[in-house]
C-alpha cells in the first residue's frame, strides 16, 4: 500500500502543478484562450505565482513552502473573486480555486514525494551524512 501512496503523491503533485501552470500561462503570456494581464496587478502577481509555483511544484523544488504560498493565493482568489458571488462554490464558480487551495495545503504538509528534486536532495543529504563524513571533513580542511 505504501508504494501506491508514494506514486499517488508524486502524481498529485505533478498534475496539480501542471494544471496550475496553465492558469499562469494564460495570465502572463495570453496563451490558452485568454488575454495577458498587466504584471503589476493582482491578477499579474497571481499569474506569476501560478506560473513559477507550478513549475516548482512539477519538479518538486521547495514543495512545502511553495505549495503553502499557492494554497494561500488560491484561498485569497476564492474569497476575493468567488465568495462575494454567493455561498455555494458550484454557483459562484469557485470550486476549482477551493479545491486547488486544499490540494496545495495537503502538499505543503506532505511534501513533494520521493520522485522530486526535494526527494533527491533529501536522499543525497542522508547518503552524505551516513558514509562520507571523513571525505566531508577532508574537503572542508582542504578548502579552508
Amino acid at each position: 500500500m505504501k508504494r501506491f501512496q508514494a506514486v499517488s503523491l508524486n502524481l498529485l503533485r505533478i498534475i496539480a502543478g501542471f494544471l496550475l501552470l496553465q492558469h499562469g500561462l494564460q495570465k502572463l503570456f495570453g496563451l490558452l484562450g485568454r488575454e495577458a494581464v498587466e504584471l503589476a496587478s493582482l491578477p499579474g502577481v497571481a499569474g506569476a505565482l501560478e506560473f513559477f509555483g507550478g513549475i516548482a511544484v512539477i519538479v518538486g523544488l521547495g514543495t512545502k513552502p511553495v505549495a503553502f504560498i499557492l494554497s494561500g493565493e488560491l484561498a485569497v482568489a476564492y474569497f476575493m473573486a468567488h465568495a462575494p458571488q454567493g455561498f455555494w462554490p458550484i454557483l459562484n464558480r469557485g470550486e476549482l480555486a477551493a479545491l486547488y487551495s486544499f490540494v496545495f495545503l495537503f502538499l505543503s504538509a506532505s511534501g513533494g514525494g520521493n520522485f522530486s528534486v526535494d526527494g533527491w536532495l533529501r536522499e543525497r543529504k542522508a547518503r552524505n551524512a551516513g558514509g562520507d563524513e571523513g571525505a566531508t571533513s577532508e574537503a572542508t580542511a582542504a578548502s579552508g
